[in-house]
């Protein structure tokens, strides 16, 4: 996975992100969007639009956010 949408995203719906996106890789997940590592190419285009500073590079991941790594991960998995 390259980038990671993190906590706070949750409830914020300006979707910068996935018009910056030239791969499609961001996708509505209810509460938050998403991002599916499988298709992410990790070119950060996502990541300086984001209006919340949600989205981290996944080596950069805070702490806290940790979880969010497997969140993005795991939704894909099931879709």
């Amino acid at each position: 996975m390259a980038f990671v949408i993190t906590s706070p995203c949750i409830g914020e719906k300006a979707a910068e992100c996935v018009e910056a996106c030239p791969v499609d890789a961001i996708h509505d997940a209810g509460e938050t969007y998403l991002i599916n590592p499988d298709v992410c190419i990790d070119c950060g285009a996502c990541e300086p639009v984001c209006p919340v500073a949600a989205i981290y590079h996944e080596d950069d991941v805070p702490e806290e956010e940790q979880e969010w790594i497997e969140i993005n991960r795991r939704f894909f998995q099931s879709a």
